[in-house]
């Protein structure tokens, strides 16, 4: 089958990678794609949001697959653009339908979402322009630190927590009335801080069964020991040393299967992936939030676990039919470590020759903000490449993803030298 995958980052390049080793392939493509999807894949120069494009595409090259990388496109509309299309509602589109995607496209909607289907989650209460001083009341009735989310799409740079009071009612009337992060603040949802330790649980469904994938945890921030600015995530571990059987057990009975029974009580049309970020405090999941694809860079060690054809997966989310697929998992652990820009992620140059790719061994270069000119590949983003490893344990495997990234090198390269420092 020929399959067009949407997106240009490390988490595009993880799904070519897995996909291009499926015996169900004919041709695939990658939109727009970088250097990296170029070495397996057609790269495309079309839009990840310009459907029509996509349409005429899909329609001239017999595309039989589109899987969607990125949330855009889902909070968009992508899904329902190919169902409600005479000419293409027969190509299955990886992803939720443009109502089950406000799960990642309002916080404000996930949160009533969860209190509807009894899904565990903090306290909150939303907030506009016009209930500020409500809001800044609110903030008064809770414990420090505080939580402060743009209820909108703010490519994961959206959340504030903040430990002083007055800082955080300033802050809220910078998301409110100066637009901090644009229209993705004209509402914020405040919530109670949740203190415990983070993961991410990863479900693939058909809109009928699910399986729960290989779980992960990210680090966001820039720097080591999680200080600094948050970014779009500067490494990640598989699986979770401490999500133990018990505890997946818990997050199954009480997160997952809610959410799922929940998406087709309220018919939200959703075959794609969930991805559900947890905070587990006192031994208990709470859910932070919902995402409605996967994770990056959460998804170039989840992929690289499933040892099972992920093509012929996704192929039975058409009919339904992901229960009968076997699904395998790694036993091993993968890590990754993403090196990005220096200046990331306040500005950054680009353009930089990467030098040392032909030199890594044992270790998978997924490629993200990077493209090829003149036969060279060079730097086209923030966050730039990231080393994935197998080993026995995640100390192992990290081990292996460092040796490696000091054969690489480009102007400015940074890299966080602590991943899994807090396991």
């Amino acid at each position: 089958m020929n399959v067009l995958i949407l997106g240009s980052g490390g988490r595009e390049h993880a799904f070519a990678h897995s996909i291009s080793q499926s015996s169900l392939l004919s041709h695939l493509y990658v939109a727009p794609g970088n250097a990296g999807t170029a070495q397996i894949a057609t790269n495309l120069d079309l839009g990840v949001t310009d459907f029509e494009a996509i349409k005429n595409f899909v329609l001239e090259n017999n595309i039989t697959m589109v899987v969607v990388g990125p949330e855009a496109p889902l909070v968009a509309g992508i899904y329902d653009y190919f169902k409600n299309d005479d000419q293409l509602n027969h190509i299955n589109v990886i992803g939720p339908s443009k109502n089950a995607a406000m799960l990642e496209g309002s916080k404000e909607f996930a949160k009533e979402f969860m209190l509807r289907n009894q899904v565990p989650t903090a306290a909150y209460q939303s907030f506009t322009a016009a209930t500020l001083s409500d809001g800044k009341q609110f903030i008064d009735s809770l414990k420090a630190p505080y939580v402060l989310k743009a209820d909108g799409l703010a490519g994961g740079k959206g959340v504030l927590i903040i430990q002083n009071a007055d800082e955080a009612k300033a802050a809220l009337e910078e998301m409110l009335l100066g637009g901090k992060f644009g229209a993705a603040s004209n509402k914020v949802v405040i919530e109670e801080f949740l203190d415990g330790i983070e993961m991410s649980v990863f479900v693939m469904t058909d809109g009928d069964s699910y399986k729960i994938m290989p779980t992960a945890k990210d680090y966001k921030r820039i720097g080591e020991g999680d200080t600094g600015l948050n970014t779009g995530g500067m490494g990640a571990v598989s699986p979770v040393p401490f999500a133990d059987a018990s505890l997946m057990e818990k997050i199954e009975q009480q997160v997952v299967i809610p959410t799922i029974n929940g998406l087709q009580s309220e018919q939200l049309e959703y075959k794609g992936f969930v991805f559900i970020g947890l905070m587990i405090v006192n031994n208990e999941p709470l859910v932070i939030e919902y995402n409605v694809r996967m994770g990056d860079p959460e998804t170039e060690v989840v992929l690289p676990r499933i040892s099972s054809d992920l093509l012929s997966h996704l192929h039975a989310f058409a009919k339904a039919e992901l229960h009968k697929e076997q699904f395998k998992i790694d036993p091993r652990s993968a890590t990754t470590v993403m090196c990005v820009a220096g200046g990331y992620p306040e500005a950054y140059d680009k353009g930089m020759e990467i030098h040392g790719l032909d030199q890594v061994d044992d270790s998978i270069v997924f490629h993200a903000g990077t493209k090829e000119t003149a036969g060279k590949v060079v730097t086209n983003g923030g966050r730039v490449m990231a080393i994935t490893s197998y080993g026995d344990d995640f100390k192992q495997a990290l081990k292996k993803s460092y040796e490696n990234i000091s054969k690489l090198s480009f102007d400015r390269i940074y890299y966080r030298t602590d991943i899994g420092f807090d396991l």
